[in-house]
């Protein structure tokens, strides 16, 4: 019989290259992709994002709080005049009031301001968060005021209870009425550097008097 001639061998470079996991390694798996990271909780009452304020601002992180006015000695060389608060005045309606206090506080925080140093003060209806606050009792509410390290807020009718703070800002969301003029003549007594009151100028000049 005739031989057939084998046939050649194919050469291992031919049939493709093998894939083999190096020893002691396993093949990787695809890790999942890490989704957005939630924003940390709101305090209650922050109306949420926006320009519109509340977290009382417990949750932003100044570099460098300054202490309080009401922790400051006073000044030897002259003697302490505790209505020599500048007033700044914010032009606002009365529906409008809170809102521009809410931004006024917000950038209070944002140049450095500590937290602690600053008072809020509403002449109408209560900001969210006091309300809030108050649900779980005076105590715990006027507890966060003794504990001076977060902005606090209050009705103007409670101001002569609050403690002097550098910053006091008054949203004059009502009808400036004498009783009204006379709770923000003892929030500017609250004030050790700064009155900011947002709402019609005209009226809370007259109420704190010509001139200020």
């Amino acid at each position: 019989m005739p031989l057939i001639p084998e046939e050649p061998p194919i050469p291992e470079s031919a049939q493709g290259p093998r894939v083999t996991p190096a020893a002691g390694r396993t093949a990787p798996t695809p890790r999942p992709v890490p989704g957005p990271r939630s924003a940390a909780t709101p305090r209650p009452g922050h109306p949420g994002p926006g320009p519109a304020r509340p977290a009382p601002p417990a949750q932003r992180q100044n570099p460098a709080p300054t202490p309080s006015a009401a922790a400051r000695p006073a000044r030897r060389d002259r003697p302490e005049n505790r209505s020599a608060a500048q007033l700044q005045l914010i032009p606002a309606p009365a529906g409008g009031a809170l809102d521009a206090a809410e931004e006024a506080v917000d950038l209070l925080l944002d140049s450095g301001r500590a937290p602690g140093d600053v008072l809020v003060l509403t002449t109408g209806e209560q900001h969210p968060w006091a309300v809030h606050e108050l649900s779980f009792g005076e105590s715990a509410y006027w507890a966060q005021h003794d504990a001076g390290d977060d902005v606090f807020f209050a009705h103007v009718s409670h101001a002569g209870r609050c403690n002097r703070r550098s910053v006091v800002v008054v949203a004059v969301n009502s009808g400036v009425d004498e009783p009204t003029a006379r709770a923000l003549a003892v929030a500017r007594e609250r004030a050790g550097v700064l009155l900011i009151a947002c709402g019609d100028p005209q009226k809370i000049n007259a109420a704190l008097g010509a001139g200020v």
